[in-house]
């Protein structure tokens, strides 16, 4: 029997709910999450070692023989959906920094990795070859969330998000064809041998993976696999790839499912984003508990047994290989210094260098390499280091080099038509940023007189995701006439904003009562649309209508001798709120159920018919 140690049932929840705990806490603090996953792990496993004697959580002795092959599996999936994101129709659309940063940026950062942790760290060169593809790569997961924090310009943003969505898989797939001619050397075979072995696996993990690719797709693209079943046939896919490719030469499964997601990525369905989501969805847990497990797993010894030399790697890597590598690869590219020293400062490891550092290293013990037990502890100082210090000093840093657009908080407005512009306009002068987006560049042409910033194009295409740049915005409205479009439009936009953060219009004219539109069997289902705008349920049909008949957006700014509540006595049934400006700057969509704030300074903005009540007393009215 295996020695489980601890409750296995109370270990299991204590991996999930400590790893989901990190990243919900990451969300809510807008710290990096790798950094609290680590920390949750490591608090779990080696600090409660010392402060109690045993570890809370231990997974070898918990899981005992069927750890190696649990964490296999969910880095296999961890590598699929990063292969997944990876499209390169769009890179090909990609601007020339980031065409270097991939082209270039990845075999100097390798390179200069290689020799920090051969003569620095005094790492042999075969370990050095393996970790240093790890190392080089940044990775979206923890990228994607930094340039959300620091607001940054589309050249500087594209870079950073590119470089770590392709480097990711070339990383990880760079690494384990070292890793795999490492393990044939240590396993006694000359370079020869290992050679060809390397190459058998080469070919069965990249025909295992093209063939997986594309029999998926042609499934799909053919209608054999029902809408609800995709997604899940999917990770089954995946493990069954994984696992053939394993039996048929050793350590290939990683190769094969790296591939297999770059063929679905690049094949053009039209649920690719669906099965993103679903991946990412399965994919957070399974880094969040593989990141707990990993960190829970090192023992004290193995934290101390990294040196200043150790250390001293990290720092170069960090402040020299990183900034001299970005600058050779952008040398001529377009980039000035300033966004050239900022990109070379920023570069967080990612993941799938923790994940895939911890099973690499596993392996190579098990056949010998004793000198790879250094490896896990000193990826994971890297990784800490690198994200702890990127996610505190990349909004400082943006600052200081000029680089940051940050300021108030921004709304996407989808639907250029006289409601929405005079809506703009009133926004304008509350002094809250907006952007109009419309197909139709004559709709477009008043917002373009008013001063407004506008997207000439649909914001449904994947030109938009990096157009757009959507981390810029805090909230969307979708205004257009046509209420499944809305609809979709808040479907699409809803994952990257919160659900909680896409408003459209009603779908019905006047008052109406939300629970009985909810169960209307006319009505798009709510849990398939964006929250409604405008308490009263307001439809596109009767706001246009009110806009001819003279009703205008009226601005009104609350204050200690004018409070809510008289302003509501004042104004009556009259206007529609639409939106509150709260002083700090940030704003908060007046949807259905959604009372107006009271705090003093608060400017409300209500569309109003020609005869309504105006402010009296302190309070300050403009109409739009």
């Amino acid at each position: 029997m295996i020695d489980t140690g601890p409750d296995l049932t109370l270990t299991i929840a204590l991996i999930a709910g400590s790893g989901v705990a990190a990243q919900w806490l990451a969300w809510r603090l807008r710290w990096p999450s790798i950094v609290l996953m680590m920390g949750a792990g490591l608090i779990l496993g080696p600090i409660w070692s010392v402060v109690a004697g045993a570890p809370l959580v231990h997974p070898t002795a918990a899981f005992g023989d069927y750890l190696r092959p649990m964490i296999a599996l969910a880095v296999a999936v961890i590598l699929f959906e990063g292969g997944i994101t990876l499209n390169f129709r769009e890179l090909r659309d990609a601007s020339g920094p980031v065409r270097r940063m991939v082209l270039l940026g990845f075999p100097l950062g390798w390179a200069g990795a290689v020799l920090a942790l051969h003569y620095v760290a005094g790492l042999a060169w075969d370990l050095s070859a393996m970790i240093g593809a790890l190392l080089t790569t940044t990775g979206p997961t923890v990228v994607l969330p930094l340039l959300r924090q620091a607001k940054l310009p589309s050249r500087i943003a594209s870079v950073l998000k590119w470089e770590g969505i392709v480097n990711d898989p070339i990383g990880a797939l760079s690494a384990v064809l070292v890793f795999e001619a490492i393990r044939q050397t240590a396993l006694g075979q000359d370079w020869v041998q290992a050679g060809m072995a390397l190459a058998l696996g080469a070919v069965i993990g990249g025909v295992l993976g093209f063939g997986f690719g594309a029999g998926l797709s042609r499934a799909f693209r053919r209608g054999w696999v029902p809408e609800p079943m995709k997604a899940p046939l999917v990770l089954a896919a995946v493990l069954v790839c994984f696992s053939v490719a394993d039996a048929l030469a050793n350590e290939t499964g990683l190769v094969a499912v790296t591939l297999f997601g770059l063929v679905v990525a690049n094949s053009r369905l039209a649920s690719i984003e669906e099965m993103r989501r679903f991946k990412e969805g399965i994919a957070s847990i399974l880094v969040a508990s593989v990141f707990v497990v990993l960190a829970a797993d090192l023992a004290p010894s193995d934290l101390l047994a990294l040196n200043g030399w150790h250390l001293a790697f990290v720092g170069v890597f960090i402040l020299l290989v990183r900034p001299v590598t970005v600058a050779l690869a952008t040398m001529g590219s377009g980039l000035n210094l300033k966004e050239t020293a900022f990109v070379g400062i920023v570069g967080p490891r990612g993941v799938v260098a923790a994940a895939a550092a911890g099973h690499l290293a596993a392996s190579l013990i098990e056949v010998g390499r004793d000198d790879a037990a250094i490896l896990a502890p000193l990826v994971f100082a890297t990784i800490f280091i690198s994200v702890f210090g990127c996610g505190f000093a990349v909004a400082p840093l943006a600052r200081l080099l000029g680089l940051s657009q940050s300021g108030p908080e921004r709304l996407l407005i989808v639907g250029a038509n006289p409601w929405s512009l005079g809506f703009a306009d009133a926004l304008k002068k509350a002094e809250i940023p907006v952007t109009i987006a419309d197909t139709s560049w004559r709709r477009l042409r008043a917002a373009r007189l008013a001063g407004h910033e506008i997207h000439y194009g649909e914001v449904l295409s994947e030109a938009a995701d990096w157009q757009l740049e959507i981390a810029r915005f805090s909230a969307l409205l979708a205004a257009s006439p046509n209420d499944a479009y809305n609809a979709l439009v808040c479907i699409e936009y809803g994952p990257e904003l919160g659900r909680s953060r896409v408003f459209q219009l009603s779908g019905f004219d006047g008052p109406v009562d939300a629970d009985k539109v909810e169960d209307d069997p006319r009505a798009i289902a709510y849990t398939a649309r964006g929250r409604t705008l405008i308490r009263r349920g307001r439809g596109y049909d009767s706001l246009a209508r009110d806009w001819w008949q003279g009703w205008r957006f009226r601005n009104t700014k609350l204050s200690e001798t004018y409070p809510l509540a008289t302003y509501l006595e004042e104004v009556g049934d009259g206007p529609d709120l639409v939106i509150a400006r709260l002083p700090n700057g940030t704003f908060h969509l007046l949807g259905t159920g959604r009372e107006p704030p009271a705090q003093p300074g608060t400017i409300l903005i209500g569309f109003a018919p020609p005869d309504a009540k105006t402010s009296t007393g302190s309070g300050e009215d403009q109409s739009s």
